[in-house]
């Protein structure tokens, strides 16, 4: 990783100890000496502060490592639409019971505006899962922890996979069901 070498140069060319860089970017020790060794990969915002503190470009600071800062944006990215969809859809369970009290149809607008904005972040992290041709749970854990997915594609077991996909999908659907059903008991009680 040549980015760890040039964060070094840079640092030793301002006369900065990593405790003196850390304090600058706000960021621990720890983490400069992570990013010095290649351990870990300073974000987009370290970066920007990074490449401002030294006074060079971006292109010049990660000379070369432009592969492995698109593949940490994709892991950023993975986790933060994980994050939403997973809000939108408690939203949506929570939101069914609450929803209920409204007159006609009504009712399904808020829910049903939540369920479509967890699906749309669904299809974003089915976008980057079929580009970087991830299928199983394993292989998400292996990218978004920086591992090797070939040694983790090789244990593939196609049935075992769809079996568990589908098994997974019918637990969550009866779970959503019931909180949704007993979110509006206490409107179906009253009426």
């Amino acid at each position: 990783m040549n980015l760890g070498k040039q964060i070094q140069t840079y640092r030793k060319k301002l006369g900065l100890s990593q405790e003196g860089l850390a304090a600058k970017i706000y960021v621990s020790r720890q983490t400069i000496s992570n990013w010095e060794t290649g351990h870990s990969y300073p974000d987009v915002e370290n970066l920007l502060l990074l490449s401002v503190l030294f006074d060079v470009s971006l292109d010049e600071l990660v000379k070369g490592d432009v592969v492995i800062m698109k593949n940490e944006l994709e892991r950023s990215k993975m986790d933060r639409y994980t994050k939403l969809m997973l809000l939108f859809m408690i939203l949506v369970i929570f939101s069914v019971g609450p929803a209920s009290f409204l007159p006609d149809y009504w009712w399904a607008i808020i829910p049903g505006s939540f369920w479509i904005v967890s699906m749309f972040f669904a299809c974003r992290l089915e976008k980057i899962k079929h580009e970087k041709d991830i299928q199983t749970y394993q292989e998400i854990m292996a990218f978004m922890a920086d591992q090797n997915l070939d040694s983790v594609r090789q244990r593939r077991n196609w049935f075992r996979d769809r079996l568990s996909k589908a098994v997974i999908v019918l637990v969550f659907a009866i779970i959503a069901g019931l909180l949704a059903l007993l979110s509006a008991l206490p409107y179906w009680l009253t009426h």
